[in-house]
């Protein structure tokens, strides 16, 4: 029996790892923020239902942005008898968001986080969820066991995470810390399975909107890699290496070995969605300029920082996750091969504003 702490429900990632953990030997508080309260209550119930168990998921209404979470004492006295795992997933993802509001939950959120790991006596490993892409605009072959800050970043929400990153870092002498840095995560292989259209939905929103044109040309030259990862992927590898004794103190690079070129995966989508080929192609700066309006984001539902990694030249090297994994036979599965149930619950959900990001 084991009792987590975890942070980010009912986002997807966090739910689908609990989905994966879920059983009758160990407890998951799951911390949320007031305004979830009724959307987190609804997933547990789901999630439990779904696994057979009730009285698993145990749901604690906090803060992370707050000294002390947000908690009373008498909470933060039970949680520090108890918890023995801490798995902090809760981050603004959006790459349009504006720095104060990255900056309070990705690194004030991240330090309080931390703070109340040094409390647990019983601390078994503190996972913390980063992203690949604290690399900014550093390219070339990047290191998991690099954290070098970048001349630039290209969003606040890299600059923030990894910002955040050097903190939990900072605590590996203290603290059994395991760090992952997902690349681009999508649904999942099988079923297409996802909570928001963000990433390479973009890309879909824009053809799905285009898709009277007679033509769609590429946009650039499409060389640069684009790192995208199944959300089982970094499910199934966290939890493996969230346990893994061998994983204290490592930073992993949870990102596909074998990722595609950005003219493969838009050609792909392109003709997965509407059957059609790239026929020409525009230059990057004249898309990414018509991005800068705000009109043409709305109406193609694109953030204009989306663009910003097809022409970066960065290049994951995820050698100590793949030999570390390769025990468990955990790998990435191959990204066009499973373009099809992608593209299939887009369709079945594109009209669901749920699903959308807001782009202003």
């Amino acid at each position: 029996m084991a009792n987590y702490f975890i942070t980010g429900f009912p986002g997807f990632i966090s739910n689908q790892l609990i989905k994966e953990m879920l059983s009758d030997n160990d407890i998951f508080y799951c911390l949320h923020v007031p305004s979830m309260k009724e959307k987190a209550a609804l997933e547990a119930s789901k999630v439990e239902k779904e696994k057979g168990v009730s009285g698993r998921i145990i749901l604690i209404e906090g803060d992370i942005t707050q000294e002390d979470l947000n908690l009373t004492s008498s909470i933060q006295e039970k949680l520090k008898g108890e918890v023995e795992y801490v798995w902090h997933l809760a981050a603004i993802y959006d790459l349009s968001v504006a720095h104060e509001a990255a900056y309070k939950v990705n690194v004030i959120g991240t330090e309080n986080i931390s703070r109340f790991c040094l409390r647990l006596p019983r601390l078994r490993r503190y996972v913390y969820f980063s992203t690949a892409f604290v690399a900014g605009d550093r390219e070339g072959k990047l290191l998991e066991s690099e954290l070098i800050r970048p001349a630039a970043f290209h969003n606040h929400y890299e600059e923030t995470k990894f910002e955040a990153e050097c903190l939990v870092d900072s605590l590996k002498e203290k603290l059994p810390v395991t760090i992952f840095r997902p690349g681009i995560v999508k649904g999942r292989s099988d079923t297409g399975e996802t909570s928001k259209f963000d990433g390479p939905y973009f890309i879909m929103n824009m053809f799905s909107r285009l898709s009277f044109l007679p033509i769609i040309p590429a946009i650039g030259d499409g060389g640069s890699f684009v790192n995208i990862v199944p959300v089982e992927f970094i499910t199934r590898a966290s939890i493996y290496l969230g346990h893994l004794s061998n994983a204290v103190g490592k930073t992993y690079h949870l990102t596909d070995p074998h990722p595609y070129k950005v003219k493969e995966i838009y050609s792909s989508i392109l003709w997965e969605l509407n059957r059609k080929k790239p026929v020409g192609s525009i230059p990057l700066r004249l898309a990414s300029a018509s991005l800068k309006l705000s009109p043409v984001r709305k109406y193609l539902k694109v953030e204009k920082e989306a663009l910003d990694y097809f022409s970066w030249n960065g290049s994951f090297d995820c050698t100590e996750a793949l030999g570390d994994l390769n025990p468990a036979g955990i790998v990435c599965t191959d990204f066009l091969e499973t373009m099809g149930s992608m593209v299939k619950f887009y369709k079945e959900n594109r009209n669901d504003p749920h699903y959308h990001v807001m782009v202003d």
